[in-house]
């Protein structure tokens, strides 16, 4: 090996690097080699790593066609390698150490080369299409074969159509997926295929490797398509008679598919598993049809690949649904309610009037479920039942039309109501039935009456309270109980014009009361003849209200001794204060109506202000009165019967005192430990309260003021802070520290004033950043010290203590002890002031 070139070596060490990353799997030491090598042999594979440095006796095994060696490490091959005749090699390499032999394998993948032509699977392609078949779904599948490698591009194929023969009616009518080989029909083809017209086609047919690059192997092949009819077609319309006895299921049309395998199902309106189809295409009827619930069913026969794909059109399968009669006449509602007159009318404008006999009164139709073009649906009424019975035939209903009459001339005096019953049969006798309500409206043709002309005299008590029934009478009706007719309006004709007494009617037994509206009084009215009449709320249609319907009562009015009565529940008296007493403020005035004296009385007055006259009503006061004391006084005035002291009546008296401006404002609060800064702060002040004792038009702002001084007006300030307080303030910068007499006068606005002067002491004092006094002022002159005024205090104990000495002292020779035999009895001192 050392005499080759250096060309060669180069050449090889380029084959290593490539093979020795070629893909391959499943052993020690892995190498890819291409197939149909085509250069020098030896053709060096691969260098052998994993043979260690010291190692001798180098053998490869499992090559049976010698095919194989080793080189100084290199894995060599002495001919090409096939993919297609054996796509891998195992071998195994053995070598010796100084301590044992050792072996590993090595696992030569022949890597796969564009080398075979792709070939036809069958010599002859044969395939049939049927007609009716869609777009799309494939009919046949031509097959290749590619001996390449299948995970390699070179046995990856491509089909194509490349002619048709022959180009009728469309040159475009097949279409091959280039992928799996299969032929379908286009839009065109499944639209325009006609046996008549070509009954066989053959189609020019590639098949390419390389995915159908430009490079690659090809081969074409000749596909002959029969074309063939079918007998996918709609079946005939199946009639079905309704509640068909069975059994079930039973078999009721039949479709076929004469092409390739399929499956079939049904799709339309109608429950589940009424209808179903079989593998054969066998279509059953699964339970009873009921044509009232659906007379006809159009069902939808799909016709699909067992991949779900649809192979052709869905054909229609008409079911129709025969009429049996299963069904009974019903009608409507169960109860219908009509109104019928009591009298008959004649009146030809009388729009609502009814005419006896014959006349109609309602139509009752019932209706059959059953097919309304046969007989089944034919119906007859009858009047079965009338409630109450008589009289008979009263009321008939037409065979034919169900239209009900009245047959007599007159409902007069018949019941208020009756309860029909009516049946609706058909042909078969299936039969149901109804109930007609008929009411007889009566008609106002009875006035009320009353069952006597006089009522009374009744007697009532003149201090009979309001609300008092004075009687309860009645006039009664003929007609229907409950309606308008039968319903009863009471007025007062007359003796009634003061509306002393009113009517209350029960609605429910038409007796009326006579109530006591006002207040009676026999002094003014003993006597009442009312005159009472009764009337319908509805006119009558037959005679006229009479005598009958009118009647008198007499009432009659019992005098009883009544109390006072007084002029007002209240009365409310204004007096102003300071008024001099002995002033009649007031006058309680009262009658009573038998005419007899009243006294009066005061209840209340616990301080005795006010005195009344005992018969004459006059309230007076009886001494001065003072609002700031108090504002309003109430007091109770009592009205007693001079013979029967046990009749009163009483009011109730308010006075009201006006204010006076009686009162001067004052000075509130104790100033003494406050002061103010010099210099002066901003915004520091003295707040002065004051206060008037007046009511609010006398004393409602209170207005401060300085003295007309000078000096005064130069050093203090009086700012208002609202009507009963003012701010005092320093009106310059600087004022020496002291202890100052303020003069000022506080006025109220009353016109004229009433005024109070004040001499408010004010401390002034220099103050730290605190706003605190730092030095004690000077005492103001006349004002007390600390000192001056303990001894006045010690003074005054001392003077109190020797005037009690004194007076024990006294006392003492007053009343010496008194002794006794045994014992001497101790008596307390005793005191007298």
């Amino acid at each position: 090996m050392a005499d080759r070139g250096a060309t060669p070596m180069l050449i090889i060490a380029l084959i290593l690097v490539i093979l020795t990353f070629a893909p391959c799997s499943g052993s020690s030491v892995k190498i890819g080699v291409p197939e149909n090598y085509d250069g020098i042999f030896p053709w060096y594979l691969a260098k052998l790593h994993s043979l260690p440095v010291n190692y001798s006796d180098l053998v490869v095994t499992g090559d049976d066609e010698g095919i194989f060696g080793i080189d100084a490490q290199f894995l060599f091959a002495l001919k090409p390698l096939d993919r297609e005749k054996q796509p891998s090699y195992s071998l195994q390499v053995s070598f010796r150490t100084s301590v044992q032999r050792q072996s590993f394998t090595v696992e030569v993948c022949v890597i796969d080369k564009n080398d075979n032509v792709p070939t036809f699977i069958e010599e002859s392609m044969r395939g049939s299409v049927q007609l009716g078949l869609l777009k799309g779904i494939p009919f046949m599948q031509v097959e290749a074969l590619d001996r390449d490698d299948r995970n390699t591009a070179h046995a990856e194929l491509r089909f194509s159509l490349m002619e048709q023969t022959p180009r009728i009616p469309s040159s475009q009518m097949f279409f091959i997926d280039s992928i799996t080989g299969e032929v379908s029909l286009t839009e065109e083809g499944a639209s325009t295929l006609d046996p008549e017209m070509c009954g066989r086609y053959k189609l020019s047919v590639m098949v390419k490797d390389m995915a159908g690059k430009a490079n690659a192997f090809f081969t074409t092949g000749i596909v002959t398509v029969e074309v063939t009819g079918n007998t996918w077609a709609s079946p005939d319309p199946v009639r079905l008679q309704e509640n068909l006895p069975g059994p079930y299921p039973i078999p009721i049309s039949q479709v076929k598919w004469s092409g390739s395998q399929a499956e079939y199902s049904l799709e339309g309106e109608f429950p589940e598993m009424l209808f179903t189809i079989s593998r054969e295409g066998v279509i059953y009827l699964n339970a009873p049809l009921d044509r009232e619930t659906q007379d006809q069913f159009q069902i939808s026969i799909v016709v699909e690949r067992p991949d779900g794909r649809e192979i052709a059109k869905p054909v229609e399968l008409r079911v129709m649904v025969g009429d049996a009669n299963d069904n009974r006449p019903t009608f409507p509602q169960a109860q219908y309610h009509t109104v019928v007159k009591e009298l008959a009318a004649r009146d030809e404008g009388c729009v609502l009037c009814i005419f006896f006999p014959g006349t109609e009164i309602l139509t009752v139709q019932a209706a059959d479920n059953d097919d309304p073009k046969t007989d089944n649906v034919r119906i007859f009424y009858r009047l079965v039942g009338q409630i109450p019975e008589s009289p008979r035939a009263l009321f008939r209903v037409d065979r034919d039309s169900g239209v009900i009459s009245v047959q007599a001339d007159s409902m007069e005096g018949t019941a208020p109501q009756y309860t029909l019953t009516i049946t609706a049969e058909d042909a078969k006798g299936l039969n149901s039935s109804c109930t007609v309500v008929v009411t007889v409206h009566d008609e106002n043709n009875n006035p009320p009456v009353f069952s006597q002309h006089e009522y009374g005299p009744f007697h009532i008590p003149e201090n009979a309270p309001v609300g008092t029934t004075v009687t309860a009478v009645l006039a009664g009706d003929a007609d229907v109980r409950g309606g308008d007719s039968w319903q009863v309006d009471y007025r007062l004709e007359s003796g009634n014009e003061e509306e002393v007494f009113t009517l209350v009617t029960d609605k429910q037994t038409n007796e009326v009361s006579l109530i006591l509206s006002k207040v009676l009084d026999f002094e003014r009215e003993s006597e009442y003849i009312l005159v009472l009449s009764a009337q319908n709320p509805v006119a009558l249609v037959r005679g006229r209200y009479g005598p009958a319907s009118t009647a008198t009562v007499s009432i009659y009015v019992d005098d009883v001794n009544e109390g006072p009565i007084l002029s007002q529940s209240h009365y409310e008296v204004t007096v102003r204060e300071g008024e001099e007493p002995g002033r009649v403020i007031a006058t309680i005035r009262g009658y009573d109506p038998d005419s007899h004296p009243i006294r009066y009385s005061l209840q209340g007055d616990t301080k005795k202000y006010f005195s009344i006259g005992k018969y004459s009503g006059e309230l007076k006061t009886v001494q001065a009165l003072d609002r700031e004391e108090n504002s309003t006084y109430t007091m109770e005035v009592i009205a007693v019967d001079g013979r029967n002291s046990s009749l009163s009546a009483s009011t109730l008296v308010t006075v009201q005192i006006l204010d006076v401006n009686d009162n001067s404002p004052v000075l509130v609060g104790d100033y003494s430990w406050k002061y103010l800064c010099t210099p002066r702060w901003e915004d520091q002040a003295l707040v002065l309260a004051s206060r008037d004792s007046d009511g609010p038009q006398h004393g409602g702002r209170l207005n401060f003021s300085l003295r007309s001084d000078a000096t005064v007006r130069r050093n203090w300030k009086l700012t208002p802070i609202n009507d009963t307080h003012t701010n005092l303030s320093l009106n310059i910068q600087y004022l020496a520290p002291e202890v100052y007499t303020v003069p000022f006068t506080i006025s109220d606005s009353s016109s004229p004033p009433r005024s109070t002067f004040i001499n408010l002491p004010v401390t002034v004092c220099p103050c730290n950043v605190r706003g605190n006094c730092k030095m004690a002022a000077k005492q103001l002159q006349g004002m007390p010290t600390i000192q001056s005024a303990v001894g006045i205090l010690l003074g005054t104990f001392a003077f109190i203590g020797t005037i009690l000495i004194v007076v024990f002292v006294r006392l003492s020779y007053q009343n010496p002890k008194r002794p006794s035999k045994t014992n001497q009895e101790r008596v307390p001192l005793k005191i007298s002031i």
